[in-house]
């Protein structure tokens, strides 16, 4: 740089310092809150607004480090936006679903531009002023269209930028490098080797080719404003792992952590060796405290969430070609507003798109009465004269005809009216994802036959799509009550209590074969060859089981070519699936399936005991 210039920047960047951030940082002195208290605020909160900054210090009320004069790590990334990112977000959603979460997942579409670097609190404002210098010095030179050329290999998948839109991107970060060591003393280091897009990294090499394809449909002819993001994030949680809170927790003892659904908890693996089964000791974002708290309360979340996003600069193409009007974007971010619509016609259209293959859903049956009420729960709801009524409301508001009447219910319980209700809100879940069941195939339990009827009622197929009746999926019969085989409702009772079942269907594997107290090894060889049979007999689309919590494990296994779990091993996992629980298996090739993610998450919920008014009335 020749020293003219130099002693031009130094003369600039003095002027800015002198200057002071009265807008932001003065009403928060006049609150009453430290200087650098209040600068750190509005760090962690990418200096918004006044009210977003108190609101961070009054949760950080206890917060042990906000004295520490540690500072932000910030980066500077260049990203899509528009049709474009939709196209890529679609990507990153099929291939998780297909091929599970790879390192890629862990942030969104982005080219980086500078490397995570350090800036005080007090001179992030300096940043802003950096990008919106450099912005405007490139904004007539940035390439209208950026092409993108795919690039794949083992471990590796993503976008190349060509070397002559990459020489003016690289320019932009250069200069905004210099323009923050200058105005904001930072040292950056701008990203100056190949410049890309990352679409997966670090995936299982035997999911390349899948990838391959879902990147190819990524349409890059759609219209994309690219804009340069200044991102910021704790630095003291880099290599530490991110949980998002499901529900709240009130913490029990002092050592325990307050979390409300949606906070994310920073744990680091290395250091959980005072922390019991079950239990993470981690540090909440929200507050800044430490503490235990429940892991099953808890799911991982990407690594990105906890960031803040401070400022951008759009390069329009429309501003570009008119120089009388350019305009820099500093605004805060936004983000990409999506209808219902859209987001639910991109998921139909991905379901769609897998018809043309075979993919199981296995899913466990909904809450059974006795599951609530014991094995006394007939008695419970029994007249005198044998009639049924319902003694609370979560059982049924009735039952259906059958042979022997009441009885018979006995070993083959109907649902609860928790368990209808879960059965209809999966079905609901399962319409929103855009799934179509072509197949539904389904244990002769009640239990499992009422969950297919209520999910397929909510999926709007309970007149297109009729229930198969599959013996073959019954329970493991050892963990059935009795010496016989449950008296099962038959095919003409399930018809005339309006469930849409399949009377032609004729299974290989007949109620008759079941035997009383079957070995595990027997249990496994049935289901293995019922799954088969009926994977064999399906052409295309989504085959859906509805069955008991052991079928989760036992029909999926023979697809993934893997041996019978251990006797034991099985028992303990079985009774942690719960009601609704599910497992989704897609054929990738020919008779070669893989484990994915459900169409939808498992429902969760908690216990309810039983309550009598009475109990609260006191004796006069």
């Amino acid at each position: 740089m020749a020293a003219k210039e130099t002693q031009l920047y130094t003369k600039i960047a003095k002027k800015l310092k002198d200057q002071t951030t009265l807008p932001l940082l003065e009403p928060l002195l006049a609150m009453g809150f430290p200087a650098h208290m209040a600068q750190k605020a509005l760090a962690a909160t990418g200096r918004r607004t006044v009210e977003e900054a108190s609101e961070w210090l009054h949760f950080h009320y206890n917060d042990p480090s906000l004295d520490d004069p540690i500072p932000q790590e910030y980066a500077l990334y260049l990203c899509p936006t528009g049709p474009l990112l939709e196209k890529l977000q679609d990507f990153w959603r099929e291939s998780k679903r297909q091929c599970g979460k790879n390192r890629a997942h862990e942030t969104f579409p982005h080219v980086t531009l500078c490397d995570f670097f350090t800036c005080e609190d007090q001179k992030v404002e300096y940043l802003y002023e950096a990008l919106k210098r450099t912005g405007d010095k490139i904004l007539s030179s940035f390439p209208s269209t950026i092409p993108l050329n795919l690039h794949s290999s083992i471990s590796y998948l993503g976008f190349f930028i060509s070397d002559s839109s990459a020489d003016v991107i690289r320019e932009f970060a250069m200069s905004f490098a210099t323009e923050a060591s200058i105005l904001a003393d930072c040292i950056v280091k701008p990203c100056t080797k190949q410049l890309h897009l990352t679409l997966a990294h670090k995936f299982c090499p035997h999911h390349q080719k899948t990838l391959e394809q879902l990147a190819k449909s990524i349409d890059q002819l759609h219209n994309c404003q690219w804009t340069a993001a200044l991102y910021s994030r704790d630095m003291r949680f880099v290599h530490y792992q991110t949980l998002r809170a499901l529900f709240q927790y009130k913490p029990q003892n002092m050592d325990e952590l307050m979390i409300t659904a949606g906070d994310y908890i920073f744990v680091d693996r290395t250091q959980q060796a005072e922390a019991s089964e079950g239990w993470v000791i981690g540090i909440s974002h929200r507050t800044g405290c430490r503490g235990f708290v429940p892991e099953n309360y808890t799911e991982r979340a990407n690594e990105s969430d906890t960031w803040v996003k401070h400022r951008t600069y759009t390069f329009s193409l429309a501003i570009a070609l008119d120089s009388k009007d350019r305009e820099h974007d500093t605004t805060m971010n936004h983000k990409l507003q999506h209808s219902l619509m859209t987001a639910k016609t991109s998921k139909i259209q991905t379901w769609q798109g897998l018809t043309h293959r075979r993919s199981l859903l296995v899913v466990r049956h909904g809450e059974r009465v006795d599951q609530i009420f014991g094995k006394s729960w007939l008695q419970q709801c029994s007249t005198i004269d044998g009639k049924y009524y319902r003694p609370d409301m979560n059982f049924p508001s009735s039952l259906p005809e059958r042979k022997n009447g009441l009885k018979n219910f006995e070993n083959d319980p109907p649902l609860s009216s928790c368990g209808i209700f879960q059965s209809r809100l999966t079905g609901e879940a399962l319409l929103d994802s855009g799934i179509k069941i072509n197949y539904m195939y389904c244990s002769p339990a009640l239990r499992c036959i009422q969950t297919a009827k209520y999910i397929l009622e909510e999926l709007k197929q309970e007149k297109s799509l009729k229930i198969r009746v599959e013996p073959g999926l019954f329970e493991w019969t050892k963990w059935e009550i009795g010496d016989t085989i449950p008296a099962l409702m038959s095919l003409a009772e399930l018809s005339r209590a309006k469930y849409n079942v399949d009377v032609d269907y004729r299974s290989e594997f007949p109620l008759s074969s079941l035997k009383t107290s079957e070995s595990y090894d027997d249990y496994v060889k049935r289901c293995s060859m019922t799954v088969k049979q009926i994977v064999a007999a399906c052409q295309g689309g989504v085959i859906s089981i509805i069955s008991h919590g052991s079928a989760l494990d036992s029909c999926t296994r023979p697809l993934l070519n893997l041996p019978p779990r251990d006797i034991s091993d099985f028992a303990q996992l079985v009774r942690k699936i719960p009601s609704l629980g599910m497992c989704f298996c897609e054929e990738i090739e020919e008779n070669k399936w893989q484990l994915n993610n459900p169409p939808v998450k498992t429902l969760t919920h908690g216990s309810n005991s039983a309550f009598n008014w009475r109990n609260w009335i006191q004796d006069c």
